[in-house]
């Protein structure tokens, strides 16, 4: 699932774009990576590694958005790609991990 935010970065104005992938190595679990993209220029995020849920890949991009000094506005979220349903419905449960106060 690809999504596509307006934002910015030390007050310049940029479209960011979220790709998430989900990889199902095993029956037992799910495994998710994340590439923060401004423009068509992916950023390094702290750690490159597989997490084992959603949630801590958004707390990574948070984290790595605050130290970076990148705004979104949450508002301007576009889901840009072909997703499955069940993939929107668990990053809407856990959104809330990537738009801390």
């Amino acid at each position: 699932m690809t999504l596509q935010y307006q934002g910015e970065q030390y007050g310049k104005a940029t479209t960011f774009t979220l790709r998430i992938i989900g990889n199902n190595l095993s029956k037992s679990s799910s495994n998710y990576q994340i590439d923060l993209l401004v423009g068509d220029k992916k950023l390094p995020t702290f750690t490159s590694e597989i997490h084992q849920s959603l949630s801590n890949c958004l707390k990574e991009i948070y984290l790595f958005r605050k130290h970076n000094g990148i705004k979104f506005e949450e508002s301007s979220e576009k889901i840009v790609s072909l997703y499955v349903p069940y993939d929107k419905v668990l990053f809407n449960c856990n959104k809330y991990a990537l738009f801390r106060a």
